[in-house]
């Protein structure tokens, strides 16, 4: 007897539902979130199950991970791409995981990629630099909007960075609001020494592929972004077209069109936010340094706003990165912005 299987995983639990080939209900079960108990509630018919479907939410690394340590095959399914009937009056727990495990069945369960566990880590390691320089930005804006408040005067957050104790003492005459800005100054330090240390590790331990030095001659993108792109991407060819590719940069507009009427909108935060904040970032430094760029950005700033030909410069080099990532060349700025 085969067998499929539906996982429907929570913070502290998961829903498993085993299924035979006809879509008989042979096991349901509700665990708490432990590896072992998980495997050892399946082990027993694991000659008989043919997958084993876990839906891609926000902590599924243990037990998909857990699960092909232990010889099961793992489908991680595609929650923006799975839809019930509509006309279901009742769902819960047991129905998501048996749904699950029909979509696997039937052979159409929308899966999900399963990136490398051995680069998962320096991946993350990349993402919380990510996050301690926007929290960075937060403290140098909070202590610029301070001083505007206040004194009516503007300062550029390398000034803030510089400022000493003296320096931090003369900007108000109540000591009051330097208070504020010297602290904001001592987080921005603790945080700028960790975002060091931790750029540091990355760049030691990244396994740099040639698809590393490849991005580093794409106008706008530097070591950093280039990591970013790399690892954030993984394999290149689990995008069919480079129309996937886009999209899933987040690079493409999310709207549904029908008889030349827009009839709603999908998921706009489907998709990768690194990436896509990887390709805006260098679309900034390659309108400033780059002149082919520069006059496409201004053709288009011409008909739209400055966001909108931003986001264009962005679409434009993630779809020349998606070339060169499948055929290993080097950035062509003339066959990108060619239009």
């Amino acid at each position: 007897m085969e067998l499929y299987g539906g996982i429907d995983l929570h913070s502290t639990n998961s829903v498993i539902v085993l299924k035979d080939e006809n879509g008989k209900q042979v096991e349901r079960r509700r665990v708490p979130n432990d590896i072992e108990l998980v495997v050892r509630l399946l082990m027993p018919m694991r000659s008989s199950i043919k997958g084993l479907a876990v839906e891609s939410t926000y902590n599924w690394y243990w037990l998909v991970d857990g699960l092909m340590n232990a010889g099961f095959k793992v489908h991680l399914a595609n929650p923006a791409a799975m839809k019930q009937y509509e006309g279901i009056k009742y769902t819960d727990d047991d129905s998501d995981a048996a749904w699950l495990a029909d979509m696997l069945r039937l052979g159409i369960l929308p899966e999900g990629y399963i990136y490398p566990k051995h680069e998962r880590p320096v991946r993350d390691l990349l993402r919380k630099r990510s996050h301690l320089v926007r929290q960075r930005t937060a403290n140098i804006l909070s202590i610029q909007n301070l001083l505007a408040r206040n004194s009516g005067g503007q300062v550029s957050g390398n000034k803030v960075q510089s400022w000493t104790t003296e320096d931090m003492d003369g900007l108000f005459s109540d000591p009051d609001l330097a208070l504020p800005v010297k602290a904001g100054r001592a987080v921005i330090d603790v945080l700028n020494e960790q975002i060091a240390a931790l750029q540091e590790t990355v760049m030691s331990r990244a396994c740099l592929r040639p698809e590393y030095k490849v991005l580093l001659t794409v106008s706008g993108i530097g070591k950093i972004l280039a990591l970013t792109v790399m690892l954030e991407t993984g394999d290149i060819s689990r995008f069919p077209m480079v129309g996937d590719y886009a999209s899933y940069c987040r690079c493409v507009a999310s709207k549904r069109i029908s008889n030349g009427k827009r009839k709603g909108s999908g998921n706009t935060k489907s998709g990768n936010k690194y990436l896509a904040w990887a390709y805006v970032e260098a679309a900034n430094f390659a309108v400033r340094y780059e002149p082919i760029i520069q006059r496409f950005h201004q053709r288009k700033m011409a008909k739209t706003m400055r966001v909108v030909a931003t986001k264009a410069v962005a679409h434009k080099l993630a779809r020349a990165c998606y070339h060169m990532l499948k055929e290993q060349v080097p950035f062509d700025v003339g066959r990108a912005f060619s239009c």
